[in-house]
């Protein structure tokens, strides 16, 4: 009866050689696994048209900003982010990559990363793979982040007549400072596919409400406000700004001696190249309502669609309404007659506009504008009364 237990204990023994066996199996086979996995992912990410490549777990669990940012974009913020987590100088970096065989100068570096410039050469796209693997990137995980290459040849002639925000209002002290107090380095690279401004009058001829609505396109990575300006022609109380979402108020800055307001109405995220955004804001005027006879808009940039709507009260429609429109910032402006739809509205569209000024004026008879003006006994409106805005 003793040989049993030696038996079933030979029994209990024998199947730990075969587990030991197939455990080197299956770990080979998990490994292959593993490696075709990665190099499926790596020519996903290197494909064109492929979207941002994978981001790497320990990456994501070391850095997990960094992790958003290859997923998202914009290139420059990702590779900034990618830096400043390596603890490398731009100096170490360009040093690493010339181990490697790769020439990139510490300012080309500093280019990428800032959004000034970016990789499009294929001596460049070379030196970006050689970069990601010395960040300890996943490969192709920046490239993805690059979009198509923008277009070479000659510059588009309206874009080089671009003419910055400030020096539209150089000769304005106050609109001068005021734009000192903001940041407008982004509003050279909006490109202004279309506008869209509607204001409201009430039954005295006073400006209840501007409501503006914007489509902009992004000419590089970056851009995450857009700063508008809106100046009354004499002192009084500026509107309250309000930004319809996605977008939120940022800085504002109001000058009630001259009834100037800047404003920033922020992003919700900085935009990619080429990518679009929507932005939607109302400015409602606080009392005393200014009574207005004219709205200008000054395009200092070439705008491709603008439309101007001038919305009055039934009480206090107008005798006559003229659109206007100069062929520059100083020209003279001409003029065409409006006339009023069935809600009491007109409305003018400038086509492939700017720089110029355009807008929209009305009018009317003496009695009019004397029971308007007198009836809460301020002086008649002085002539060429406007609201100006910057946009």
């Amino acid at each position: 009866m003793e040989p049993r237990p030696q038996v079933e204990s030979r029994t209990q023994v024998e199947p730990r050689p075969q587990d030991e066996r197939r455990t080197p199996v299956e770990s080979r086979t998990q490994v292959e696994s593993r490696t075709q996995a990665r190099a499926a992912r790596r020519r996903t990410s290197l494909s064109p048209g492929a979207g941002p490549a994978p981001h790497a777990t320990e990456c994501g669990a070391r850095h997990p900003q960094v992790a958003r940012l290859l997923r998202t974009g914009p290139f420059a913020e990702a590779l900034r982010a990618a830096i400043a987590a390596s603890g490398l100088s731009l100096e170490r970096v360009q040093d690493r990559l010339r181990r490697r065989g790769t020439t990139v100068s510490a300012a080309t570096l500093s280019s990428w990363q800032s959004g000034r410039n970016r990789p499009e050469r294929p001596s460049s796209l070379l030196a970006l793979t050689a970069l990601e693997d010395v960040l300890g990137l996943p490969q192709g995980a920046l490239a993805a982040l690059l979009g198509p290459p923008r277009p070479r040849g000659r510059r588009v002639p309206g874009a080089a007549r671009r003419s910055a925000l400030a020096d539209v209002w150089s000769g304005l002290d106050d609109v001068a400072q005021a734009l000192r107090r903001v940041d407008t380095r982004w509003d050279s690279s909006l490109t202004r596919l279309s506008s869209t401004v509607r204001i409201e009058l009430d039954e005295r001829g006073r400006e209840r409400s501007k409501w503006a609505r914007q489509l902009l396109l992004a000419d590089r990575d970056g851009p995450d406000r857009w700063v508008t300006v809106y100046r009354l022609d004499r002192p009084g109380p500026p509107p309250l700004v309000r930004a319809a979402p996605p977008c939120r108020t940022g800085r504002v800055v109001e000058v009630p001696e001259s009834g100037l307001l800047v404003a920033e109405l922020l992003f919700d995220r900085p935009l990619v190249r080429g990518e679009t955004i929507i932005v939607e804001s109302t400015l409602e005027h606080r009392a005393p309502r200014p009574f207005s006879t004219r709205i200008e808009s000054t395009l200092h940039v070439p705008v491709r669609e603008y439309v101007l709507e001038v919305r009055f009260d039934p009480a206090a429609l107008p005798a006559t309404c003229h659109s206007f429109r100069t062929a520059g910032l100083d020209s003279r402006p001409q003029e065409r007659l409006l006339r009023l739809d069935a809600a009491g509205a007109v409305h003018a569209v400038a086509l492939a506009a700017g720089p110029c000024r355009f807008g929209i004026r009305w009018s009317w008879d003496d009695a009019d504008d004397a029971d308007h003006a007198g009836g809460t006994g301020d002086p008649a409106p002085p002539a060429g009364l406007s609201a100006r805005d910057g946009r």
